[in-house]
């Protein structure tokens, strides 16, 4: 596995990236730490990533872990909150990491000569894991249709005659729905 100084200069490539990429790669690699998890291979097969926000974290869990969106290893429970859940699927054992509110406090105070994104960015690569985080081990409960290697057959759905894969259909009565026809839309047609 690549070393912190060696996660900053791919996601910098043209000098220090923002601080919260720098605080995600810190996270990803105390979650990995955690969980027992050194080498690439294994953690490719073997990690599932819950992120808890939808700003620089994603990118950081991705750059160190090799979870994606893509191959639906990465998932996206928005809380608002900068904190990942490094879900080790074949044990189920599970470490949820928070960012502590009180680094950002004690990263001004370290640095107040600095504007705030300097001094984060700054004192995120320098203060402690215990600093900086939160971390405990809790319970994930991953349906089996988001493992990333279920497999089932696409349906089409009812009304719409899109296709639906991965199990995500919804029967409503004899009917199978995609979950946008069932009610369950992010955006309404025009």
């Amino acid at each position: 596995m690549k070393t912190f100084q060696e996660y900053l200069a791919l996601a910098g490539k043209d000098g220090l990236p923002r601080s919260g990429i720098i605080l995600g790669v810190r996270m990803a690699l105390l979650g990995l730490r955690e969980l027992g998890l050194e080498d690439s291979q294994q953690i490719h097969d073997d990690l599932i990533v819950v992120v808890e926000t939808d700003r620089c974290l994603p990118d950081a869990m991705e750059l160190v872990t090799g979870c994606r969106l893509g191959n639906r290893k990465l998932k996206l429970r928005d809380m608002g909150k900068m904190a990942a859940t490094l879900l080790e699927v074949p044990n189920a054992r599970a470490v949820r990491v928070a960012a502590r509110e009180a680094a950002n406090q004690r990263a001004l105070e370290m640095f107040p000569d600095l504007d705030k994104e300097a001094a984060l960015g700054k004192a995120y690569c320098i203060l402690s894991d215990d600093e900086l985080f939160a971390r405990k081990w809790v319970h994930v409960a991953i349906a089996p249709e988001d493992i990333p290697n279920f497999r089932t057959s696409r349906v089409p759905c009812a009304l719409c005659g899109e296709s639906i894969a991965f199990g995500k259909q919804i029967l409503q009565g004899e009917r199978t729905l995609c979950r946008s026809c069932a009610g369950d839309s992010y955006f309404a047609a025009l």
